[in-house]
């Protein structure tokens, strides 16, 4: 995962499906593919694409995925095919006894269509629920749900003042957690996550039971971006509040306070207070397995832009009649919002799953 893997990031979703399927092959690695009911933005086919590598009945697995929101695979994949294509990664995890199973694109019709959402409008990681019992209820975001997506785009300047003016009134951070930390009320809002379980719901959870369900140590990084500063990538602790696995995580991929590991349990993360998370499915299907993960979380633009990107996008989303060189414009923002097409960035996005790839491996292997 050097200078040259920059080559590994893409363009479109297309074009990172066939090179993570390339980069398995030429690896000598099979390719499963759970085929998504709904074609592609060009016509494409879309699936979920696992990759397998190391023993089948190895008893510790690292995962690796890109995508559950869409359009920041084209971060992820791009880190799973430039690790598919390093030898000395590969061998460093089969020398430890690892099997490193990769889930290509969790939310492939969101990369395609260069959005974060579902088919369904679903946050996915906001969609892990009971759905037997009664969904959380976020008062923060119903106030906020009519001044976060207008009639018009760009907003009006009356329109704009009036969230801006909002956003002022309760503070930026109280306003994130608002949004982002997920709701069930809003179909056609932000950060929607669903009264049933989404299709990529279901398909990742067939994958941690057929490839980790006799495991008893499971490692997970997800791949995400948006959240921090531009080429930082945030190691956000991702399971239970446990404060076991807490510190086990903390042990592998805090490089003694160089690299620290943050969660939303203590405030100490960008990322506000979430429920639903796609993680936590691992308890459920994989429950022999002492579980450890982290979400990967990689800056991009400023949080204001991040939200103006998601508002974009719900915009989009209402709004299928705009002519197709507004849509492709619009989408172009969202894009560059969650992914910054510099060698530079790439390079650190590289360098920083690289390491934290090797220590989940060698926390497994201990």
């Amino acid at each position: 995962m050097t200078l040259a893997g920059e080559q590994a990031f893409c363009a479109t979703y297309e074009e990172a499906r066939r090179k993570f399927i390339e980069a398995a092959q030429a690896a000598g690695l099979k390719v499963q593919s759970k085929i998504h009911p709904l074609r592609g933005a060009q016509g494409e086919e879309l699936a979920m694409d696992v990759v397998r590598d190391g023993h089948p009945n190895a008893a510790s697995v690292l995962l690796l995925s890109s995508a559950c929101h869409g359009v920041e695979g084209f971060c992820g994949s791009g880190v799973q095919v430039a690790a598919l294509r390093d030898t000395s990664w590969r061998a460093r995890a089969r020398e430890r006894s690892i099997a490193v199973v990769y889930v290509h694109a969790l939310n492939p019709w969101g990369f395609s269509q260069f959005g974060r959402t579902t088919h369904e409008n679903i946050d996915l990681n906001r969609n892990f629920h009971d759905f037997s019992r009664p969904l959380p209820v976020n008062a923060g975001y119903r106030q906020m749900h009519p001044l976060l997506v207008p009639n018009e785009w760009p907003p009006s300047p009356e329109s704009q003042a009036a969230f801006l003016r909002f956003i002022d009134e309760v503070g930026l951070a109280a306003a994130q957690a608002a949004v982002s930390g997920g709701q069930h009320e809003f179909e056609d809002g932000l950060f929607y996550g669903g009264r049933a379980p989404s299709w990529s719901n279901k398909a990742i959870r067939e994958v941690l039971r057929e490839q980790a369900g006799r495991a008893t140590r499971l490692a997970w990084i997800d791949i995400h971006t948006g959240l921090g500063p531009e080429g930082v990538g945030e190691r956000i602790y991702a399971g239970r509040n446990d404060p076991v696995a807490i510190a086990r995580a903390r042990a592998w991929w805090d490089g003694g306070g160089s690299t620290p590991l943050t969660s939303i349990y203590d405030g100490t993360s960008t990322s506000a207070f979430l429920t639903g998370l796609m993680s936590h499915a691992a308890y459920e299907e994989c429950p022999r397995a002492e579980f450890t993960a982290m979400a990967l979380e990689y800056g991009t633009v400023p949080i204001m832009d991040t939200i103006e990107a998601l508002r974009t996008e719900q915009w989009l989303r209402r709004h299928p009649e705009i002519d197709s060189a507004r849509a492709a414009e619009l989408k172009r923002r969202i894009r560059d919002a969650f992914f910054i097409d510099t060698p530079q960035w790439k390079q650190k996005v590289l360098v920083q799953a690289r390491q934290a790839m090797r220590q989940a491996v060698d926390g497994l292997a201990a």
